[in-house]
């Protein structure tokens, strides 16, 4: 069995303490043999001292230590015994020998003999818990209020405006920024002040940081960085003494930046609390309105923060004068996600020709962190494969691997499950394939991903849609409902569970539809659900206001919607249930196909489709 690290180590520290001890004893061995003293009995002393052998006696409380005339037997000439007669000194007198006493330490000595070693010990105690409570993250006594911002001066950031891409608007809005910690003479000429703080909001991973980093880098000033975690500490005051520290380091080093990362953990909205009292994270909060309130920009200092979450900050810290800009740094666009992609490809060796357009239009909705682990996954997909440049397809499989999950090759299905897949899948594609405005189908694929993923198909958009039109989200809830179609139609009805998330899907574009766009004449142009949602983020549970009576007719327009789709969605197959058939032949025989290797699944938007009636 595999002994553990935290073993290891122990077992480590003891074969330390083991060697410091051998080396002790062997120190000591040493100077013992190399000591020139010679240990006598007390007898042979008086005889030594009888025959007026002895020179010269150090006479101590229990040992007495002298010189002989003439070498001992081992040739020493320095000998020790122990005192036993106390009336030596006389007869020593009367031989002429010179008798001397250790004199006493008294009782400094005595107290110095006590008081060193407990000082030793002390301060080597201290040394070692130091070095642990560091690991910790405790930090000594002394230092529990002390900032933990991390500084980086100009030459440590090495981040400018050139190496952050996609979002234009911002570092727009940050240049100046930029121009007054340059130069504050000549931008406030005109009376005109930078602003106290800006915050920076988006969702995770746009480049919130690497923004800050950048401004740091172009002004040439140092940047203190913290996250808002790090100032919430379960000892009540902690939190307020770092953030005056903070402050206080930032004036002593101005012109500088201070970046506050996921300040919405120190800046959350403040409610009054059942027991009374304020708690440590409002104490902080408290300290940080307040040093915004105290500092002056001219100074040279900027606060930047950046957050996720600004739904849930306290309006006192967003009022005017304390962060008096809000950037927003959303997902980039399609020339944003290509501008992005330029950057990251310069770290790697890409085949000569490679058209990142395309893969830029395959990654709608990717942030500047997906890219980047994009073209990392692109990389090590390359490099697997043994391949000397990374190519489109090194794109492609590490896009579906991150979209679609890992393939689980591994996960045999039955003849007749796979048949049904190849048919499902097929479904969806050729759906997507007969409506217009529909995203133009890239990849079909019955290999199995991620947890439950048994098949896929991948739609590459043109272009990005800021709008969507009813026609456009009925399509798209045709083409999910495709698979489910595609089934019906081979299987005499007979369906399965593999449209479980089309469902979802389909239901939640359908509710959507119809309380909060407006988009059923039954139920009327009003907005019947609350979301509770993220301004950033995921939404969440939907809470819908309505009475019974209408809320039994939103469920039956939803209902209407999903069936409306599906009717939809059969006709369209059953025209082209000659190229349902040989896809799926192609798909049992390939596993996975694309438009070029099937010409049916390109866009045909000549096919009219009569119209469907409501049932």
């Amino acid at each position: 069995m595999p002994r553990k690290p935290e073993q290891k180590k122990q077992d480590v520290i003891i074969w330390y303490v083991l060697a410091a001890f051998a080396g002790m004893l062997l120190l000591q061995w040493m100077m013992s043999s190399y000591t020139d003293i010679a240990t006598i009995p007390y007898s042979q002393f008086e005889k030594l001292v009888a025959d007026g052998k002895v020179t010269e006696v150090t006479v101590g409380e229990s040992t007495i230590q002298g010189k002989v005339k003439e070498p001992l037997k081992d040739g020493s000439t320095t000998f020790i015994t122990t005192r036993v007669a106390p009336e030596l000194a006389d007869q020593l007198s009367k031989q002429g020998i010179v008798v001397t006493g250790i004199p006493s330490t008294g009782w400094v000595g005595s107290l110095l003999s006590w008081v060193l070693p407990l000082v030793f010990f002390y301060f080597l105690w201290s040394f070692f818990f130091r070095r642990f409570a560091d690991k910790q993250g405790f930090g000594g006594l002394m230092t529990v209020g002390k900032s933990r911002a991390k500084v980086y001066v100009e030459t440590d950031t090495k981040v400018t405006f050139a190496d952050v891409a996609g979002v234009e608007e911002a570092k727009f809005e940050l240049q100046e920024v930029v121009s007054f910690l340059k130069d504050p003479t000549t931008y406030g000429r005109l009376g005109a002040r930078v602003p106290k703080g800006i915050l920076l909001v988006g969702p995770p991973g746009t480049g919130k940081t690497l923004l800050a980093k950048a401004v740091a880098g172009e002004a040439g000033v140092s940047f203190f960085s913290i996250s808002g975690s790090e100032f919430v500490e379960m000892f009540v005051g902690v939190g307020a003494a770092r953030v005056r520290d903070l402050f206080d380091q930032a004036r002593n080093a101005a012109p500088c930046i201070i970046f506050i990362d996921e300040l919405d953990a120190l800046g959350r909205s403040r409610t009054a609390s059942p027991m009374g009292g304020q708690d440590e994270k409002e104490q902080t909060l408290n300290q940080l309105l307040a040093e915004l309130d105290g500092f002056d920009p001219s100074t040279g200092v900027i606060l930047l923060a950046a957050t996720n979450r600004p739904e849930i900050l306290d309006p006192a810290l967003l009022r005017a004068g304390r962060f008096d800009r809000q950037v927003l740094v959303d997902r980039p666009d399609h020339a944003g996600r290509l501008a992005i992609l330029k950057v990251h490809v310069r770290k790697v060796k890409v085949a000569s020709g490679l058209d990142l357009d395309k893969i830029a239009a395959l990654t709608t909705g990717f942030t500047g962190a997906d890219l980047a682990n994009l073209v990392n996954e692109a990389a090590i997909t390359a490099t697997r494969r043994g391949g000397e440049t990374v190519t489109l397809d090194d794109f492609t499989v590490a896009i579906e691997r991150l979209v679609a999950g890992l393939e689980k090759k591994s996960r045999v299905l039955r003849p007749s499950e796979r048949r049904r897949v190849a048919y499902h899948e097929m479904g969806h594609a050729l759906v997507a394939a007969s409506l217009p405005g529909v995203d133009p189908v890239h990849k079909v694929s019955i290999i199995p991903r991620g947890v439950g993923a048994l098949g896929y198909t991948m739609q590459r958009p043109t272009e990005d849609r800021f709008l969507l039109a009813r026609t456009d989200l009925e399509n798209r809830i045709a083409v999910l409902m495709g698979g489910r179609a595609a089934e019906q139609i081979i299987f005499d009805g007979d369906i399965s569970t593999g449209a479980s998330d089309d469902l979802e899907r389909a239901t939640e574009i359908a509710a959507e539809m119809v309380t909060r766009y407006g988009m059923n004449g039954t139920v009327g142009q009003r907005t019947y659900a609350r979301q509770q949602q993220q301004f950033l983020g995921a939404s969440q549970d939907r809470m819908v206001s309505a009475s019974e009576e209408t809320a039994r007719e939103i469920d039956i327009a939803i209902r209407d919607l999903v069936e409306k789709a599906g009717k939809e969605a059969r006709e369209i197959l059953e025209r082209r249930r000659g190229d349902l058939d040989a896809g799926a032949a192609m798909l049992l025989d390939q596993e996975t196909i694309t438009s070029d290797d099937f010409a049916p699944l390109k866009p045909v938007p000549e096919i009219a489709l009569a119209p469907v009636q409501t049932g």
